[in-house]
């Protein structure tokens, strides 16, 4: 059984985040998400009436930090969080949602289909795959794997200063000091901690932010050769 999203007003802080027609596609959103994305097992029931702050606007504030004009690629995308989102907000950013599971693709496309978002494809498939195929500035995940393994499936789809930027909540700092080894070896750039949406989102929202280097050591060492 579902929850019916029509009668809930979205809160206040969603009419500064979700600005003009966002606003409306993203109650659009907030409805199937309650509706096909409770009954096919892509969000727990006990999730709906929190869709607002603890999943659209929590998403939605990671645009504060995605530069304009930016290929994304939104890894385990899931019920397209944060990749639709980010895609409603932004218009200027053309989003690939990257998926490996039938179920969650097929719904993500119905998404895409009945929000009308020109700017997002949906790609089935998984980080690796893409590696050494397409290269994109920015790339988004949330809760899809600890930090020190998403590492290793993002940085390399990255141009050189792309950047990930991971949801990560209260162990934040502490993923990122053990992920020291792979970002070394992925030649990472930098690394840091981000907060997004303070005074929108309670808590604000915690990113790892890694900036992208020329690429791995391995791959360093190859084309010195």
């Amino acid at each position: 059984m579902t929850e019916d999203m029509s009668n809930q007003q979205p809160p206040e802080a969603a009419l500064a985040v979700f600005a003009g027609d966002a606003l409306a596609q993203a109650e659009t959103f907030a409805s199937l998400l309650a509706g096909p994305g409770v009954v096919r097992g892509l969000l727990g029931p006990r999730e709906v009436p929190r869709i607002w702050d603890r999943h659209l606007l929590n998403c939605a504030v990671i645009a504060e930090v995605v530069p304009p004009e930016v290929k994304l690629v939104d890894i385990g995308s899931g019920a397209g969080l944060p990749g639709i989102v980010l895609a409603i907000v932004r218009p200027d950013v053309t989003v690939t949602l990257l998926e490996p599971l039938l179920r969650r693709t097929v719904f993500l496309e119905e998404c895409v289909e009945t929000l009308k978002l020109p700017n997002v494809e949906v790609l089935r498939g998984r980080a690796e795959e893409l590696k050494g195929k397409r290269q994109f500035d920015v790339a988004t995940a949330r809760a899809v794997a600890p930090l020190d393994r998403l590492l290793s499936w993002s940085l390399p789809l990255l141009h050189e200063g792309g950047e990930l930027l991971a949801m990560k909540g209260e162990r934040a700092a502490e993923e990122l000091a053990g992920a020291e080894a792979q970002l070394s070896a992925h030649g990472a750039k930098t690394a840091e901690l981000v907060t997004v949406g303070r005074g929108k989102v309670d808590p604000p929202a915690t990113l790892v932010r890694v900036i992208a280097g020329a690429g791995s050591r391995a791959a360093q060492r190859r084309r010195k050769r």
